[in-house]
């Protein structure tokens, strides 16, 4: 993850100072094709390239709207791929049109034409890792990550079709972006201990091999058996 912080001060949103406590996280995309992220962070910090029209969300309102984000994904001038957080994530959004203002961290994922496949993996990436980083700092899981289309489904935010209008052409949905966080989510085994374990079958345990040990005797029926690093 290419994490950066250009706080959004200007903005009514951060002017309020409401905070909450994260309980998920809401995933939208922007619904204009303009990969850029001095589109709507900004001023220029060197990294994001100047904005000629000066429209980006650091303002009371932006385009005349109450709307505010905690963070961004999109390209930098340099036209690699960042992650800009523009509110502390404890803050209250304007995110949602909804209730999840109150309880998710709501982020946006700057879109293309939403054909160009090499961009498309590259914001799903980041935004994966933001997750996953999001996720541990406020003991989430990947179950707690929705986008605003699933949002509008739950009652919790307003009507939009985002990410779903884009993440299937390229054959993506917010189940295997879950799926793709979670996986950052499991703890990883040290390479050291990767031949030997022990394995616990109730009161008994036996050294062996991880994987092999542990499937015969999950097939022989021992469904609680877990291992132990040695």
């Amino acid at each position: 993850m290419n994490l950066h912080k250009l706080i959004l001060t200007n903005n009514a949103c951060y002017k309020a100072g409401k905070t909450i406590i994260p309980k998920g996280i809401m995933v939208h995309s922007t619904g204009a094709n303009n990969p850029w992220l001095k589109r709507y962070v900004g001023p220029d910090d060197s990294l994001l390239g100047k904005n000629p029209y000066n429209n980006y969300w650091n303002q009371d309102k932006p385009d005349g709207r109450q709307v505010c984000v905690h963070g961004f994904i999109g390209k930098l001038a340099d036209g690699t791929i960042a992650t800009y957080q523009t509110l502390p994530w404890n803050y209250r959004g304007w995110h949602s049109g909804g209730s999840a203002n109150d309880t998710h961290i709501g982020f946006e994922i700057c879109e293309d034409g939403l054909t160009d496949a090499s961009y498309f993996n590259a914001v799903y990436k980041e935004a994966v890792e933001l997750c996953a980083y999001l996720c541990k700092q406020y003991g989430l899981t990947e179950k707690n990550i929705i986008c605003h289309s699933e949002g509008y489904k739950l009652g919790i935010a307003s009507n939009h079709g985002d990410v779903m209008h884009w993440f299937p052409k390229h054959g993506k949905s917010m189940d295997t972006f879950r799926a793709d966080v979670g996986k950052l989510l499991m703890p990883s085994i040290p390479t050291e201990s990767k031949k030997l374990y022990r394995v616990q079958v109730g009161a008994y345990t036996v050294k062996a091999n991880a994987d092999a040990m542990l499937a015969k005797v999950k097939a022989a029926g021992f469904k609680d058996a877990y291992i132990k690093i040695e």
